[in-house]
Protein backbone atom coordinates (compact mmCIF):
# COMPACT_ATOMS: atom_id res chain seq x y z
CA UNK A 1 0.00 0.00 0.00
CA UNK A 2 1.22 3.30 0.94
CA UNK A 3 2.43 5.94 3.44
CA UNK A 4 -0.11 8.94 3.87
CA UNK A 5 2.10 11.26 5.32
CA UNK A 6 4.59 10.30 2.48
CA UNK A 7 2.27 10.72 -0.27
CA UNK A 8 0.14 14.41 1.19
CA UNK A 9 3.95 15.67 1.38
CA UNK A 10 5.05 14.73 -2.45
CA UNK A 11 1.58 16.29 -3.14
CA UNK A 12 2.27 19.34 -1.60
CA UNK A 13 5.21 19.93 -3.97
CA UNK A 14 2.77 18.90 -7.24
CA UNK A 15 1.12 21.44 -9.41
CA UNK A 16 -2.36 20.33 -11.24
CA UNK A 17 -3.47 22.20 -14.44
CA UNK A 18 -6.95 22.21 -14.19
CA UNK A 19 -8.77 23.25 -17.13
CA UNK A 20 -12.93 23.12 -17.85
CA UNK A 21 -16.30 24.79 -17.31
CA UNK A 22 -16.55 26.83 -14.27
CA UNK A 23 -19.65 27.80 -12.41
CA UNK A 24 -21.11 29.45 -9.11
CA UNK A 25 -22.95 27.17 -7.07
CA UNK A 26 -25.78 28.73 -4.93
CA UNK A 27 -27.51 26.71 -2.72
CA UNK A 28 -30.98 28.22 -0.66
CA UNK A 29 -31.95 26.38 2.22
CA UNK A 30 -34.95 26.59 3.80
CA UNK A 31 -38.01 24.84 5.56
CA UNK A 32 -40.78 23.61 3.96
CA UNK A 33 -44.16 22.91 5.71
CA UNK A 34 -46.95 23.73 3.20
CA UNK A 35 -47.88 23.90 -0.73
CA UNK A 36 -48.84 27.21 -2.59
CA UNK A 37 -52.14 28.59 -3.00
CA UNK A 38 -50.93 29.29 -6.39
CA UNK A 39 -50.53 26.19 -7.92
CA UNK A 40 -49.35 22.54 -6.59
CA UNK A 41 -45.83 23.40 -5.54
CA UNK A 42 -44.02 23.21 -2.41
CA UNK A 43 -43.45 26.58 -0.47
CA UNK A 44 -39.80 27.13 1.02
CA UNK A 45 -39.09 29.69 3.87
CA UNK A 46 -35.61 30.85 3.30
CA UNK A 47 -33.42 30.73 5.95
CA UNK A 48 -30.26 31.14 4.57
CA UNK A 49 -28.02 30.79 1.22
CA UNK A 50 -24.15 29.26 0.52
CA UNK A 51 -22.32 30.32 -2.64
CA UNK A 52 -19.11 28.42 -3.54
CA UNK A 53 -17.06 27.86 -6.76
CA UNK A 54 -18.68 24.59 -8.61
CA UNK A 55 -17.68 22.73 -11.48
CA UNK A 56 -14.49 22.61 -12.75
CA UNK A 57 -13.48 25.55 -10.10
CA UNK A 58 -14.69 23.40 -7.50
CA UNK A 59 -12.01 20.75 -8.79
CA UNK A 60 -9.44 23.11 -8.34
CA UNK A 61 -10.54 24.02 -4.46
CA UNK A 62 -10.34 19.98 -4.05
CA UNK A 63 -6.59 20.02 -5.29
CA UNK A 64 -5.70 23.50 -2.87
CA UNK A 65 -7.48 21.55 0.01
CA UNK A 66 -5.12 18.87 -0.36
CA UNK A 67 -2.35 20.66 -0.14
CA UNK A 68 -1.40 21.15 -3.82
CA UNK A 69 -1.10 23.83 -6.05
CA UNK A 70 -3.56 24.23 -8.88
CA UNK A 71 -3.60 26.88 -11.89
CA UNK A 72 -7.27 26.56 -13.24
CA UNK A 73 -8.06 28.13 -16.26
CA UNK A 74 -12.26 28.37 -17.35
CA UNK A 75 -14.48 30.52 -19.28
CA UNK A 76 -16.84 33.57 -17.65
CA UNK A 77 -19.32 35.79 -18.67
CA UNK A 78 -19.33 39.75 -18.51
CA UNK A 79 -22.04 39.18 -15.13
CA UNK A 80 -22.21 39.58 -11.78
CA UNK A 81 -21.86 35.59 -11.66
CA UNK A 82 -18.72 35.71 -13.17
CA UNK A 83 -17.49 38.73 -11.03
CA UNK A 84 -18.08 36.79 -7.89
CA UNK A 85 -16.45 33.33 -9.15
CA UNK A 86 -13.38 35.82 -10.25
CA UNK A 87 -13.31 37.61 -6.68
CA UNK A 88 -13.84 34.41 -4.94
CA UNK A 89 -11.07 32.35 -6.79
CA UNK A 90 -8.56 35.21 -5.99
CA UNK A 91 -9.65 34.52 -2.42
CA UNK A 92 -8.15 30.84 -2.86
CA UNK A 93 -5.06 30.22 -1.29
CA UNK A 94 -2.79 27.33 -3.60
CA UNK A 95 -5.04 28.35 -7.03
CA UNK A 96 -3.58 30.86 -9.73
CA UNK A 97 -6.67 31.48 -12.34
CA UNK A 98 -6.83 32.36 -15.65
CA UNK A 99 -10.30 33.55 -16.51
CA UNK A 100 -11.48 33.98 -20.37
CA UNK A 101 -14.02 36.55 -20.59
CA UNK A 102 -16.82 36.23 -23.29
CA UNK A 103 -19.55 38.80 -23.02
CA UNK A 104 -21.94 37.20 -25.16
CA UNK A 105 -22.21 34.02 -22.72
CA UNK A 106 -23.61 33.99 -19.76
CA UNK A 107 -21.49 32.59 -16.51
CA UNK A 108 -23.13 29.17 -16.02
CA UNK A 109 -24.80 29.40 -12.15
CA UNK A 110 -26.94 26.63 -10.33
CA UNK A 111 -29.71 27.70 -8.14
CA UNK A 112 -30.47 24.50 -5.46
CA UNK A 113 -33.37 25.25 -3.27
CA UNK A 114 -32.55 22.49 -0.40
CA UNK A 115 -35.36 21.37 2.31
CA UNK A 116 -32.97 22.10 5.58
CA UNK A 117 -34.80 19.45 7.51
CA UNK A 118 -34.59 16.52 4.68
CA UNK A 119 -31.79 18.06 3.06
CA UNK A 120 -33.32 16.97 0.17
CA UNK A 121 -32.70 18.87 -3.15
CA UNK A 122 -36.39 20.44 -3.82
CA UNK A 123 -35.45 22.50 -7.07
CA UNK A 124 -32.49 23.42 -9.13
CA UNK A 125 -32.25 26.32 -11.60
CA UNK A 126 -30.11 26.89 -14.07
CA UNK A 127 -28.30 29.79 -16.35
CA UNK A 128 -26.22 29.05 -18.91
CA UNK A 129 -25.19 28.46 -22.85
CA UNK A 130 -24.68 24.79 -23.23
CA UNK A 131 -22.71 25.03 -26.31
CA UNK A 132 -19.14 24.98 -27.42
CA UNK A 133 -17.29 28.39 -27.19
CA UNK A 134 -17.41 30.49 -30.49
CA UNK A 135 -14.06 30.26 -32.70
CA UNK A 136 -12.41 34.12 -31.09
CA UNK A 137 -13.23 32.43 -27.10
CA UNK A 138 -11.88 28.83 -28.31
CA UNK A 139 -8.28 30.59 -29.40
CA UNK A 140 -7.72 32.55 -26.40
CA UNK A 141 -8.39 29.83 -24.27
CA UNK A 142 -5.61 27.68 -26.08
CA UNK A 143 -3.37 30.81 -25.89
CA UNK A 144 -4.24 30.77 -22.25
CA UNK A 145 -3.72 27.12 -21.67
CA UNK A 146 -0.18 26.41 -23.65
CA UNK A 147 1.95 27.98 -21.68
CA UNK A 148 1.14 26.75 -18.56
CA UNK A 149 1.18 23.51 -19.77
CA UNK A 150 5.54 22.89 -19.35
CA UNK A 151 4.23 24.54 -15.26
CA UNK A 152 2.39 21.45 -14.41
CA UNK A 153 2.94 17.91 -13.07
CA UNK A 154 -0.30 16.53 -14.58
CA UNK A 155 -3.09 18.00 -16.82
CA UNK A 156 -7.05 17.16 -15.68
CA UNK A 157 -9.65 18.05 -17.81
CA UNK A 158 -12.60 18.85 -16.37
CA UNK A 159 -16.14 18.50 -18.48
CA UNK A 160 -19.30 19.51 -17.88
CA UNK A 161 -20.19 20.15 -21.47
CA UNK A 162 -20.94 24.06 -21.10
CA UNK A 163 -18.59 24.73 -23.93
CA UNK A 164 -14.97 25.32 -22.37
CA UNK A 165 -13.72 21.96 -23.49
CA UNK A 166 -14.84 22.21 -26.93
CA UNK A 167 -13.09 19.43 -29.31
CA UNK A 168 -10.18 21.61 -30.05
CA UNK A 169 -9.14 22.93 -26.42
CA UNK A 170 -9.26 19.01 -26.01
CA UNK A 171 -7.01 18.32 -29.02
CA UNK A 172 -4.52 21.11 -28.34
CA UNK A 173 -4.11 20.40 -24.54
CA UNK A 174 -3.69 16.77 -24.71
CA UNK A 175 -1.17 16.99 -27.27
CA UNK A 176 0.71 19.88 -25.46
CA UNK A 177 0.62 17.56 -22.58
CA UNK A 178 1.72 14.45 -24.07
CA UNK A 179 4.29 16.45 -26.10
CA UNK A 180 6.01 17.01 -22.68
CA UNK A 181 5.10 13.46 -20.99
CA UNK A 182 2.63 14.92 -18.70
CA UNK A 183 -0.31 12.89 -17.85
CA UNK A 184 -3.59 13.91 -18.34
CA UNK A 185 -6.81 12.69 -16.40
CA UNK A 186 -10.25 13.78 -18.23
CA UNK A 187 -13.65 13.82 -16.87
CA UNK A 188 -15.28 13.00 -19.84
CA UNK A 189 -19.15 14.44 -20.64
CA UNK A 190 -19.41 13.55 -24.11
CA UNK A 191 -20.54 9.73 -24.78
CA UNK A 192 -17.40 10.44 -27.86
CA UNK A 193 -14.28 9.01 -25.84
CA UNK A 194 -12.71 9.44 -28.91
CA UNK A 195 -12.74 13.28 -28.41
CA UNK A 196 -10.36 12.14 -25.44
CA UNK A 197 -7.58 10.24 -27.29
CA UNK A 198 -4.53 10.46 -25.69
CA UNK A 199 -5.56 10.96 -22.03
CA UNK A 200 -4.04 8.90 -19.76
CA UNK A 201 -7.07 8.22 -17.97
CA UNK A 202 -10.78 8.82 -17.73
CA UNK A 203 -13.38 9.01 -15.05
CA UNK A 204 -16.99 8.65 -16.14
CA UNK A 205 -19.34 7.72 -13.94
CA UNK A 206 -21.77 4.19 -14.13
CA UNK A 207 -24.10 5.70 -16.35
CA UNK A 208 -21.80 7.93 -18.49
CA UNK A 209 -19.79 4.82 -19.48
CA UNK A 210 -22.85 2.44 -20.04
CA UNK A 211 -24.22 4.75 -22.55
CA UNK A 212 -20.78 5.56 -24.02
CA UNK A 213 -20.09 1.70 -24.37
CA UNK A 214 -23.69 0.90 -24.86
CA UNK A 215 -23.14 -1.86 -22.33
CA UNK A 216 -24.95 -2.39 -18.97
CA UNK A 217 -22.15 -1.81 -16.85
CA UNK A 218 -24.26 -3.65 -13.91
CA UNK A 219 -20.73 -5.72 -12.87
CA UNK A 220 -16.61 -5.54 -12.50
CA UNK A 221 -17.03 -8.12 -15.14
CA UNK A 222 -19.22 -6.48 -17.27
CA UNK A 223 -17.48 -2.83 -16.72
CA UNK A 224 -13.79 -4.77 -17.71
CA UNK A 225 -15.26 -6.02 -20.62
CA UNK A 226 -16.98 -2.58 -22.00
CA UNK A 227 -13.76 -1.17 -21.11
CA UNK A 228 -11.36 -2.70 -23.04
CA UNK A 229 -12.94 -1.57 -26.50
CA UNK A 230 -13.19 2.01 -25.03
CA UNK A 231 -9.30 1.93 -23.88
CA UNK A 232 -8.56 1.23 -27.40
CA UNK A 233 -10.63 4.21 -28.80
CA UNK A 234 -9.33 6.54 -26.48
CA UNK A 235 -5.65 5.04 -26.70
CA UNK A 236 -6.02 6.18 -22.99
CA UNK A 237 -3.85 3.92 -20.42
CA UNK A 238 -7.19 2.86 -17.99
CA UNK A 239 -10.72 3.73 -17.47
CA UNK A 240 -11.71 4.36 -14.00
CA UNK A 241 -16.29 4.17 -13.78
CA UNK A 242 -17.67 5.40 -10.55
CA UNK A 243 -20.64 3.72 -9.07
CA UNK A 244 -21.76 5.66 -6.00
CA UNK A 245 -23.04 3.66 -3.57
CA UNK A 246 -21.54 0.28 -4.87
CA UNK A 247 -17.62 1.68 -5.67
CA UNK A 248 -15.60 2.59 -7.72
CA UNK A 249 -13.83 0.27 -10.60
CA UNK A 250 -10.49 1.11 -12.61
CA UNK A 251 -9.87 -1.08 -15.34
CA UNK A 252 -6.01 -0.39 -16.68
CA UNK A 253 -5.09 -1.10 -20.13
CA UNK A 254 -2.77 -4.20 -18.89
CA UNK A 255 -3.43 -5.82 -15.88
CA UNK A 256 -6.72 -6.60 -13.93
CA UNK A 257 -9.62 -4.59 -12.98
CA UNK A 258 -9.59 -3.19 -9.61
CA UNK A 259 -13.02 -2.84 -7.65
CA UNK A 260 -13.40 -0.95 -4.41
CA UNK A 261 -17.11 -0.87 -2.37
CA UNK A 262 -18.06 2.69 -1.30
CA UNK A 263 -17.08 3.04 2.41
CA UNK A 264 -20.40 2.92 4.13
CA UNK A 265 -21.65 6.66 5.07
CA UNK A 266 -25.01 8.83 5.51
CA UNK A 267 -25.13 10.49 2.55
CA UNK A 268 -25.75 14.48 3.08
CA UNK A 269 -25.54 15.75 -0.45
CA UNK A 270 -23.70 14.51 -4.01
CA UNK A 271 -23.05 17.68 -5.40
CA UNK A 272 -19.59 17.94 -6.36
CA UNK A 273 -18.37 14.61 -5.32
CA UNK A 274 -16.93 14.08 -8.96
CA UNK A 275 -14.84 17.12 -8.79
CA UNK A 276 -13.43 15.82 -5.53
CA UNK A 277 -12.95 12.29 -6.99
CA UNK A 278 -10.92 13.87 -10.12
CA UNK A 279 -9.17 16.38 -7.87
CA UNK A 280 -7.72 13.21 -5.66
CA UNK A 281 -6.85 11.25 -8.63
CA UNK A 282 -5.13 14.00 -10.34
CA UNK A 283 -3.24 14.78 -7.10
CA UNK A 284 -2.57 11.30 -5.95
CA UNK A 285 -1.11 10.70 -9.60
CA UNK A 286 1.25 13.85 -9.93
CA UNK A 287 3.06 12.38 -6.84
CA UNK A 288 3.88 9.33 -8.72
CA UNK A 289 1.63 7.07 -6.82
CA UNK A 290 0.19 3.65 -8.84
CA UNK A 291 -3.16 3.15 -9.51
CA UNK A 292 -4.69 1.19 -6.73
CA UNK A 293 -3.42 3.81 -4.27
CA UNK A 294 -4.71 7.07 -6.07
CA UNK A 295 -8.21 4.65 -6.36
CA UNK A 296 -8.51 4.12 -3.17
CA UNK A 297 -7.96 7.65 -1.93
CA UNK A 298 -10.31 8.86 -4.93
CA UNK A 299 -13.00 5.82 -2.85
CA UNK A 300 -12.25 7.58 0.46
CA UNK A 301 -12.37 11.04 -0.44
CA UNK A 302 -15.89 10.58 -2.26
CA UNK A 303 -17.25 9.08 1.15
CA UNK A 304 -15.94 12.43 3.03
CA UNK A 305 -17.64 14.74 -0.05
CA UNK A 306 -21.15 13.07 0.16
CA UNK A 307 -21.04 13.56 3.74
CA UNK A 308 -21.29 17.29 3.93
CA UNK A 309 -24.26 19.52 2.78
CA UNK A 310 -23.49 21.70 -0.72
CA UNK A 311 -20.22 21.26 -3.03
CA UNK A 312 -17.84 20.32 -1.25
CA UNK A 313 -14.05 19.91 -0.74
CA UNK A 314 -12.18 17.69 0.92
CA UNK A 315 -9.06 18.41 3.18
CA UNK A 316 -5.82 16.02 3.53
CA UNK A 317 -6.88 15.46 7.28
CA UNK A 318 -10.09 14.91 6.27
CA UNK A 319 -9.31 12.15 3.65
CA UNK A 320 -6.55 11.40 6.32
CA UNK A 321 -9.08 10.20 9.18
CA UNK A 322 -11.23 8.26 6.69
CA UNK A 323 -8.35 6.45 5.53
CA UNK A 324 -7.19 5.73 8.86
CA UNK A 325 -10.11 5.93 10.97
CA UNK A 326 -9.08 3.39 13.63
CA UNK A 327 -5.74 5.63 14.66
CA UNK A 328 -8.17 8.03 15.98
CA UNK A 329 -9.76 5.27 18.54
CA UNK A 330 -8.96 5.79 21.82
CA UNK A 331 -6.46 3.38 22.78
CA UNK A 332 -8.57 0.90 24.75
CA UNK A 333 -11.13 0.83 22.02
CA UNK A 334 -8.15 -1.22 20.27
CA UNK A 335 -7.42 -3.85 22.33
CA UNK A 336 -9.84 -6.40 21.39
CA UNK A 337 -10.48 -10.38 21.54
CA UNK A 338 -12.75 -12.83 20.02
CA UNK A 339 -16.03 -11.98 18.75
CA UNK A 340 -14.83 -8.33 18.24
CA UNK A 341 -11.86 -9.08 16.41
CA UNK A 342 -14.25 -11.17 13.75
CA UNK A 343 -16.30 -8.01 13.69
CA UNK A 344 -13.75 -5.61 12.62
CA UNK A 345 -12.43 -8.65 10.27
CA UNK A 346 -15.78 -8.69 8.84
CA UNK A 347 -16.03 -5.41 8.10
CA UNK A 348 -12.60 -4.65 6.66
CA UNK A 349 -12.99 -7.55 4.56
CA UNK A 350 -16.55 -6.51 3.63
CA UNK A 351 -14.68 -3.51 2.28
CA UNK A 352 -11.98 -4.82 0.64
CA UNK A 353 -9.15 -3.97 3.01
CA UNK A 354 -6.10 -5.40 2.80
CA UNK A 355 -5.35 -6.53 6.28
CA UNK A 356 -1.42 -6.95 7.72
CA UNK A 357 -0.15 -8.42 11.06
CA UNK A 358 2.90 -8.30 12.76
CA UNK A 359 3.58 -10.57 16.68
CA UNK A 360 5.81 -9.40 19.51
CA UNK A 361 6.17 -9.06 23.27
CA UNK A 362 6.79 -5.53 22.89
CA UNK A 363 8.31 -5.27 26.55
CA UNK A 364 9.80 -1.98 25.92
CA UNK A 365 8.75 -0.03 22.88
CA UNK A 366 12.35 1.01 21.22
CA UNK A 367 12.57 2.85 18.05
CA UNK A 368 13.11 0.13 16.29
CA UNK A 369 9.52 -1.72 16.86
CA UNK A 370 8.43 1.41 15.81
CA UNK A 371 10.45 1.12 12.32
CA UNK A 372 8.85 -2.19 11.83
CA UNK A 373 5.30 -1.22 13.30
CA UNK A 374 5.45 2.07 10.72
CA UNK A 375 7.17 -0.07 7.79
CA UNK A 376 4.23 -2.89 8.59
CA UNK A 377 1.15 0.02 8.42
CA UNK A 378 2.63 1.33 5.07
CA UNK A 379 1.58 -1.95 3.50
CA UNK A 380 -1.66 -2.36 4.24
CA UNK A 381 -4.86 -0.81 5.27
CA UNK A 382 -5.33 -2.20 8.64
CA UNK A 383 -2.70 -3.26 10.83
CA UNK A 384 -3.24 -5.97 13.23
CA UNK A 385 -0.48 -6.43 16.34
CA UNK A 386 -0.49 -9.94 18.19
CA UNK A 387 1.11 -9.32 21.48
CA UNK A 388 2.37 -12.51 23.64
CA UNK A 389 0.64 -12.69 26.75
CA UNK A 390 2.40 -12.05 30.41
CA UNK A 391 2.39 -15.87 30.63
CA UNK A 392 3.87 -16.06 27.04
CA UNK A 393 6.19 -13.40 27.20
CA UNK A 394 7.51 -15.04 30.61
CA UNK A 395 8.05 -18.38 28.41
CA UNK A 396 10.14 -17.00 25.70
CA UNK A 397 12.19 -14.61 27.56
CA UNK A 398 12.66 -15.68 31.07
CA UNK A 399 12.60 -15.07 34.88
CA UNK A 400 11.81 -11.27 34.98
CA UNK A 401 10.43 -10.85 31.80
CA UNK A 402 7.81 -8.72 31.14
CA UNK A 403 9.15 -5.79 32.83
CA UNK A 404 5.80 -4.53 31.71
CA UNK A 405 2.81 -6.32 32.35
CA UNK A 406 0.35 -7.49 29.20
CA UNK A 407 -2.15 -4.66 29.66
CA UNK A 408 0.48 -1.69 29.82
CA UNK A 409 1.96 -3.21 26.63
CA UNK A 410 -1.16 -3.18 25.01
CA UNK A 411 -2.19 -0.05 26.04
CA UNK A 412 1.08 1.61 24.64
CA UNK A 413 1.21 -0.42 21.05
CA UNK A 414 -2.81 0.39 20.86
CA UNK A 415 -1.39 4.54 21.11
CA UNK A 416 0.37 4.85 18.18
CA UNK A 417 -1.27 5.80 15.12
CA UNK A 418 0.35 2.66 13.04
CA UNK A 419 -1.57 0.38 14.77
CA UNK A 420 -5.39 -0.29 14.03
CA UNK A 421 -5.86 -3.08 16.59
CA UNK A 422 -4.07 -5.27 19.19
CA UNK A 423 -4.57 -8.22 20.15
CA UNK A 424 -3.50 -10.45 23.25
CA UNK A 425 -2.56 -14.04 22.51
CA UNK A 426 -1.84 -17.11 25.36
CA UNK A 427 0.46 -19.37 23.10
CA UNK A 428 4.18 -19.44 22.62
CA UNK A 429 3.40 -18.42 18.99
CA UNK A 430 0.39 -16.82 17.24
CA UNK A 431 -0.11 -19.28 14.54
CA UNK A 432 -3.49 -19.67 16.14
CA UNK A 433 -4.22 -16.21 15.81
CA UNK A 434 -2.89 -16.09 12.08
CA UNK A 435 -5.13 -18.74 10.78
CA UNK A 436 -8.13 -16.79 12.32
CA UNK A 437 -7.21 -13.21 10.95
CA UNK A 438 -5.85 -15.01 7.36
CA UNK A 439 -3.78 -11.26 7.00
CA UNK A 440 -2.63 -10.32 3.09
CA UNK A 441 0.91 -9.45 4.66
CA UNK A 442 2.61 -10.64 7.29
CA UNK A 443 5.40 -8.63 8.61
CA UNK A 444 8.47 -8.95 10.59
CA UNK A 445 11.91 -7.66 11.18
CA UNK A 446 14.79 -8.67 8.74
CA UNK A 447 16.37 -10.22 11.68
CA UNK A 448 14.21 -13.58 10.82
CA UNK A 449 14.55 -15.03 7.34
CA UNK A 450 11.09 -16.06 5.48
CA UNK A 451 11.09 -19.68 6.52
CA UNK A 452 11.30 -18.62 10.30
CA UNK A 453 8.48 -16.22 10.26
CA UNK A 454 5.62 -18.26 11.98
CA UNK A 455 2.53 -18.64 10.08
CA UNK A 456 4.02 -17.98 6.53
CA UNK A 457 2.64 -21.10 5.12
CA UNK A 458 -0.97 -20.11 5.91
CA UNK A 459 -0.53 -16.09 4.31
CA UNK A 460 1.19 -17.46 1.32
CA UNK A 461 -1.38 -20.30 0.55
CA UNK A 462 -3.95 -17.73 0.21
CA UNK A 463 -1.97 -15.46 -1.77
CA UNK A 464 -0.65 -13.14 0.97
CA UNK A 465 3.15 -12.18 1.11
CA UNK A 466 5.83 -11.87 3.40
CA UNK A 467 7.47 -8.46 4.19
CA UNK A 468 10.94 -8.11 5.94
CA UNK A 469 11.62 -5.29 7.88
CA UNK A 470 15.43 -3.98 8.21
CA UNK A 471 16.08 -3.75 11.99
CA UNK A 472 17.40 -0.62 13.05
CA UNK A 473 20.97 -1.20 14.26
CA UNK A 474 21.50 -0.37 18.37
CA UNK A 475 17.99 -1.19 20.12
CA UNK A 476 17.02 -4.22 21.66
CA UNK A 477 14.74 -4.90 24.53
CA UNK A 478 16.49 -6.97 26.20
CA UNK A 479 19.99 -4.24 26.25
CA UNK A 480 17.51 -1.93 27.35
CA UNK A 481 16.35 -4.34 30.60
CA UNK A 482 19.83 -5.36 30.97
CA UNK A 483 21.29 -1.77 31.10
CA UNK A 484 18.30 -0.51 33.36
CA UNK A 485 19.17 -3.11 35.50
CA UNK A 486 22.98 -2.37 35.83
CA UNK A 487 24.48 -4.71 33.49
CA UNK A 488 25.99 -5.11 30.25
CA UNK A 489 24.43 -3.14 27.27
Amino acid sequence: MFDFEALTDAIARKTVLCVGDLMLDEFVYGEVSRVSPEAPAPVIAVQRSEINIGGAGNVARNVASLGGRCIFVGLVGDDDAGAQLKAALAREAGIESFLVCDSTRPTTRKVRFVSEHFSTHMLRADWELARPAAAETEQKLIDAILPLVPRADIVLLSDYAKGTLTARVIRNVIDAARKLGKAVIVDPKSLNFAIYRGATLLTPNRKEFAEATRSLADSTESIASAAHDAIQLADCEAILVTQSQHGMTLVPRQGEAIHVPAHPVKVRDVSGAGDTVAAVLAAVLAAEADWETALRMANAAAAVAVGKKGTASVTSAELRRKILPHAFLAAEEKIVSGGELDARLLDWRKNALRIGFTNGCFDILHPGHVKVLTAARAACDRLIVGLNSDASAKRLKGEGRPVQNERARAEVLAALEAVDLVVIFEEDTPIRLISAIRPSVLVKGGDYTREQVVGHEIVEAHGGEVLLIDVLPGFSTTSLVDRARGGKA
